[in-house]
């Protein structure tokens, strides 16, 4: 697909995998609407981009309020050419046994993972079915489809959040939907999974310790090349770093 000239919407994009979809994005000549929680991270991530030259529009907040979908879209039809979004943002809070999780806790980890791209497809789908197509990519994990002790909402919210692209991609063919696979990256959330209380936070260290940790700009790399495959071969599947 032909990136350039697009606009497209990035969530977590204030650091990690989404900061360095944000600026592959950028180098590619896209322009950017870009979401996350924390506005001065956000920023810096803004600033990067529009020095590869793109027209960066920032939306701080949480991904998972419909005032905030609405508004990432509206940015992104003003920019001009919507094309698509990126729903990278995602909340683990890794540690708890299912029981013990507080109930706060586990409704952010659906809302940031699934609510969110309902959300995103809700206000993008239309406006990009009036212009012929484009493209929706939920960042997805392993997790959907096997169960570790202490993160018993996270793969749940990741199993809903791939079945809820695979049905965008039913529903809604002429946009290119798929589920991407980043690989296990070096990023804040892994941090968090080795600081976490239990026996979950060994499977964080043995990532590390082994030495076995994707760097985020190696993966974002390899989904923008999975994007622009013309053959649209992922459409309804989960395409991983290994595909590109």
């Amino acid at each position: 697909m032909e990136i350039s000239g697009k606009t497209v919407v990035v969530t977590g994009a204030s650091r990690g995998i989404g900061a360095a979809i944000a600026v592959g994005l950028a180098r590619l000549g896209a322009g950017l609407v870009l979401n996350a929680r924390s506005e001065e991270s956000l920023e810096g991530v803004a600033a990067e981009c529009r020095s590869h030259g793109a027209e960066v529009r920032t939306v701080a907040g949480d991904c998972a309020l419909d005032q905030t979908a609405q508004f990432m879209v509206k940015a992104a039809k003003v920019i001009g050419e919507f094309g698509g979004f990126v729903h990278n943002a995602g909340v683990l809070h890794p540690g708890p046994a299912l029981w013990e999780l507080e109930e706060a806790r586990f409704d952010e980890v659906f809302d940031t993972n699934v609510k969110a791209g309902y959300l995103l497809a809700k206000y993008a789908v239309p406006n990009l079915r009036r212009s012929g197509g484009g493209f929706a990519v939920f960042v997805g994990s392993g997790a959907a489809n096997y169960p570790v002790a202490g993160w018993a909402a996270y793969s749940a919210a990741k199993a809903a959040e791939h079945a809820l692209a695979f049905n965008l991609a039913l529903e809604a063919p002429e946009i290119y939907t798929f589920v991407y696979s980043p690989g296990t990256v070096d990023t804040a959330m892994q941090q968090a999974g080795r600081e976490a209380p239990g026996e979950i936070a060994r499977m964080f260290q043995g990532f590390r310790d082994g030495g076995g940790l994707l760097t985020p700009e190696f993966t974002a790399g390899k989904l923008l090349a999975i994007l622009q495959d013309p053959q649209r071969r992922f459409h309804g599947k989960v395409a991983s770093y290994r595909d590109a």
